[in-house]
């Protein structure tokens, strides 16, 4: 059974380019074999995943023990910070 491939146009600055080329001489495939390579090599040590960052984040927010009624106070004494230095903007 034939492979399905598809066809792409990709814009790389020179360095790059030459990069490619030369990864691909040196592992003796072409510049398309030497790309997938280095793009299955990248995909393998993607970044975690949106759900572990999430996770560190409110991990993060936890340990800070900030209380619903702690962020409440903090967002007026921010809000009141706000509007004083825009009125004094405004004069």
């Amino acid at each position: 059974m034939a492979s399905t491939t598809i066809k792409s146009t990709y814009a790389l600055d020179v360095e790059t380019a030459r990069e490619l080329e030369a990864m691909a001489q040196r592992l003796n495939v072409s510049k398309s074999e030497a790309l997938r390579r280095a793009i299955h090599a990248a995909a393998k040590d993607r970044a975690p995943a949106a759900t572990s960052a999430l996770e560190a984040l409110d991990e993060l927010q936890a340990s800070l023990g900030l209380t619903a009624e702690a962020s409440g106070e903090w967002e007026q004494a921010t809000r009141r910070e706000r509007r004083a230095s825009a009125k004094r903007l405004e004069r």
